[in-house]
């Protein structure tokens, strides 16, 4: 009975200490300063960044650390969500819900859009049309004089075909224009590193700084109960294991970005 307790003890430690690392970080750890805005190095230039979702909920479940990491340092954030979430017939609910969580996030609702298209419908197995999702993302793109897009990795972190095909439409848009946008996807792991919790951090931090070509950054959440408090914004989503997610998942407490290879 011994060694239960001992590693017990050590995980309830570890998971304290990246808290703490959290909290006491900078929140970026990586070699180069994403978006240029190295505090070392003097300051930073706001940048005008879309944050491209395929569901209501998705900004705050998979994206918090960056949108905190975001909103802290002044940058303009935009929110494209491309659907309303209405697989169970309350889309008008979790659309105002998306605002209300925007508002926990220090999001302005106006800078959130909600797309509502007949063949943009929330489900697995809907597929969505990526030249649709090419003519939407750009508009946006153009209206608000985007810099630069994160979004989900071709996995999407859980493989909901949605998420996939949002990064297909992001693929797809920058491979057949001459737009000077970057886009970032967001990385998606393994199962266990995705229910570790805080405890990802320091594998996240080790991948991300062993890239010394600046095209991966590991972003730390310097405020995870603000990611808390934004999911609970949700409440037609959150249910105890959407609670349980939100609490164990490492998603919530480090997103790790890469550079969208063109």
């Amino acid at each position: 009975m011994v060694w239960p307790a001992i590693i017990i003890g050590l995980l309830i430690l570890i998971w304290a200490v990246s808290l703490g690392k959290m909290h006491f970080g900078l929140g970026l750890n990586s070699k180069a300063g994403f978006l240029n805005d190295d505090r070392t190095a003097g300051g930073h230039s706001k940048k005008n960044v879309l944050l491209v979702v395929a569901h209501p909920d998705d900004e705050t479940m998979f994206f918090s650390p960056a949108i905190n990491y975001l909103t802290s340092r002044a940058h303009n954030l935009h929110i494209l969500c491309l659907s309303t979430g209405n697989a169970d017939g309350i889309g008008n609910v979790r659309k105002e819900e998306l605002y209300l969580a925007a508002a926990v996030l220090k999001i302005p609702c106006q800078h959130v859009k909600v797309v509502d298209h007949p063949d943009l419908q929330d489900g697995f197995g809907k597929v969505w049309t990526t030249d649709l999702l090419v003519a939407i993302i750009e508009q946006e793109i153009h209206s608000k004089a985007i810099d630069l897009i994160i979004t989900f990795d071709n996995y999407g972190v859980s493989g909901h075909c949605n998420h996939c095909d949002v990064q297909r439409g992001v693929r797809k848009l920058l491979q057949n224009t001459s737009l000077q946008v970057e886009a970032w996807e967001l990385v998606s792991t393994n199962i266990m590193r995705k229910y570790s919790g805080p405890l990802d951090i320091w594998l996240s931090m080790l991948l991300a700084g062993r890239c010394v070509d600046g095209q991966m950054h590991c972003v730390l959440n310097e405020s995870p109960y603000k990611s808390y408090q934004a999911m609970a914004q949700h409440k037609s989503q959150w249910i105890w294991f959407r609670k349980l997610f939100v609490s164990f998942s490492s998603y919530t407490y480090v997103n790790t970005l890469k550079r969208m290879k063109i």
